[in-house]
C-alpha cells in the first residue's frame, strides 16, 4: 500500500500532499488553452491581413487550415499509439517545439506553397499538443474521479477564444501579422514547453501510486478491453462503429452550425452585431455545459450522459428551425452551447470507461481521425445543402443527425466481454 505522493520532480513524498494528477490536469489546462489559442482560434485573425499583402484568396488561406486539420486527424492515429506506448510527456513537449517553429516560419511565408508545407507541419503539432494525448494522460491518473479532472482541463482550456483572439487581434493592430505571429510563437513556447518537458508524468502506477490519490486500486481500473487497438480490428468491434458514428455526425452538425449561424440570422434580418453576439455566446455556452455534464458522467450512465448532450443539441436546433423572434435564437444558444460544448469531454471519458486505460490512446486517436474527417467535409457539405434547400432544409437535416447520434451512443453501450486482466503491465 503506497503512502506516497509525487513531487514535481518525480519522486515520491509522504502521502496528505496534493495528488499529482491534479497538478497535470492544471498544468495540461493552461497549455491547452495556450495551444488551442495560438494554433486554432487565432487563425481566423490572420485571413484578412494576409489576403492585404500576399494576394491570396480567403479560400486559399482557409484551404491549408483545413490541411491542418485533416493532417491532425490522420496524425493522431499514430500519436495516439505512441501514448500508450511511450506516455505523452515526450510527444507533447517535441510537438510543443514543432508548433512554435511553425508559427515562426509562418511569419516569413512569402509563397503559398511554403503556407501549404506549413499548414501540414501544423497538423502534426496540432495531434502532438492537443487534446487527445492531454486526455490519455487524465485517463490514465484518474478513474473515479475522471469527470472531475477532465472538467477542470476542458473548462481551462475553454479560454482559448476569450484569451487569444482578442490577444491576436491587438498584436496584429500593432505590430503587423508577421510580428504578431513571433509573438504567439514566443508565447506558445514559454507557457507549454516547460510543462510538457518538466511535469508530465505517464502513469500513477510507476511512482507507487494509484489513480485518483486512492490507497487501493480501483476495481474500474483494473479492467480492460481485450481486443486489439488496430483499426482494423476497431472496424468490427462490437461498440468502435457505433461510437465513430456517434461523434462523427455530431461534428458534421455542430462544424456546420458554426460556418452558417452567421449567415443565416443575417438571411432572418438580425443585425450583424445580434448575429456575431450570439455566435459567440454558443462557444461561452460550452462552459457551463462542461461544468454540468461532464461531472454528471461520474454518477450516470457515460453513454445516457452523452446521448443527453446530443439530444440538447437537437433541440436547440429545432428552436432555431421553429421560431424566428430573438427567443428562438437564444434557446438555441443555450441547448446548442452547452450539449456541444460538452462533447469532446464526454468523448474522452466514455472511450477511457469502454476501453480502459491501457488502450486509450490508440482508440482516442482512432476516432478523432473520424472526428476531423467530418468537420473538414462539413462546411462543403453544409453550403451544397443551403443552396439546393435553404437553411430550413439544412437544420431539418442536422436535427437528424444529432438524433442519430444519441441513438448510435446509446447502441455503443450494449453489454460486451471484457477479462479482469491488470491494466497496465
Amino acid at each position: 500500500m503506497s503512502t506516497h505522493a509525487l513531487g514535481a520532480d518525480g519522486s515520491t513524498r509522504p502521502a496528505g500532499r496534493l495528488y499529482y494528477g491534479w497538478i497535470l490536469v492544471l498544468a495540461l489546462g493552461v497549455t491547452e488553452m495556450v495551444s488551442y489559442g495560438t494554433l486554432s482560434y487565432a487563425f481566423p485573425v490572420f485571413i484578412a491581413p494576409m489576403q492585404a499583402e500576399l494576394g491570396w484568396s480567403a479560400t486559399a488561406i482557409t484551404g491549408g487550415f483545413s490541411l491542418a486539420l485533416l493532417v491532425a486527424g490522420a496524425a493522431a492515429v499514430p500519436a495516439g499509439r505512441w501514448v500508450d506506448r511511450h506516455g505523452a510527456r515526450g510527444l507533447m513537449a517535441c510537438g510543443s517545439v514543432v508548433a512554435a517553429a511553425v508559427l515562426l516560419a509562418w511569419s516569413g511565408v512569402e509563397h503559398l506553397w511554403e503556407f501549404y508545407a506549413l499548414s501540414a507541419a501544423l497538423g502534426v503539432a496540432m495531434a502532438a499538443v492537443l487534446y487527445e494525448p492531454a486526455f490519455a494522460l487524465v485517463a490514465n491518473w484518474f478513474v473515479r474521479m475522471r469527470g472531475r479532472a477532465l472538467t477542470v482541463l476542458t473548462f481551462l482550456g475553454g479560454f482559448a477564444s476569450v484569451v487569444f483572439v482578442p490577444l491576436a487581434t491587438e498584436l496584429v493592430r500593432v505590430h503587423g501579422w508577421r510580428q504578431a505571429l513571433v509573438w504567439l510563437a514566443a508565447i506558445l513556447a514559454v507557457l507549454t514547453i516547460p510543462p510538457h518537458a518538466l511535469l508530465l508524468r505517464r502513469r500513477p502506477e510507476d511512482h507507487g501510486l494509484h489513480p485518483d490519490g486512492a490507497r487501493e486500486p480501483s476495481p474500474r481500473a483494473a479492467t480492460v478491453r481485450t481486443s486489439s487497438s488496430d483499426l482494423r480490428t476497431l472496424v468490427h468491434d462490437a461498440s468502435f462503429p457505433w461510437l465513430a458514428a456517434s461523434f462523427g455526425l455530431a461534428a458534421l452538425a455542430s462544424t456546420s452550425v458554426f460556418v452558417h449561424l452567421l449567415p443565416l440570422l443575417l438571411e432572418r434580418g438580425y443585425s450583424p452585431g445580434f448575429a456575431a453576439s450570439a455566435l459567440g455566446a454558443v462557444g461561452l455556452m460550452a462552459l457551463p455545459g462542461r461544468l454540468l455534464f461532464t461531472p454528471l458522467g461520474d454518477r450516470c450512465p457515460r453513454s445516457v450522459v452523452t446521448a443527453a448532450l446530443f439530444a440538447a443539441q437537437a433541440l436547440g436546433l429545432l428552436a432555431l428551425l421553429s421560431g424566428q423572434g430573438p427567443w428562438a435564437s437564444w434557446a438555441f444558444v443555450v441547448l446548442f452551447g452547452a450539449g456541444s460544448g460538452a462533447i469532446t469531454p464526454a468523448r474522452a471519458a466514455l472511450v477511457a470507461d469502454v476501453y480502459g486505460r491501457e488502450r486509450y490512446g490508440s482508440v482516442g486517436g482512432a476516432l478523432a481521425l473520424v472526428v476531423s474527417i467530418a468537420r473538414a467535409s462539413a462546411p462543403v457539405g453544409a453550403s451544397l445543402v443551403a443552396v439546393a434547400g435553404g437553411y430550413a432544409a439544412l437544420l431539418s437535416i442536422l436535427v437528424i443527425l444529432s438524433i442519430v447520434a444519441a441513438a448510435a451512443v446509446l447502441a455503443s453501450a450494449r453489454p460486451i466481454p471484457i477479462a479482469s486482466t491488470p491494466a497496465l503491465s
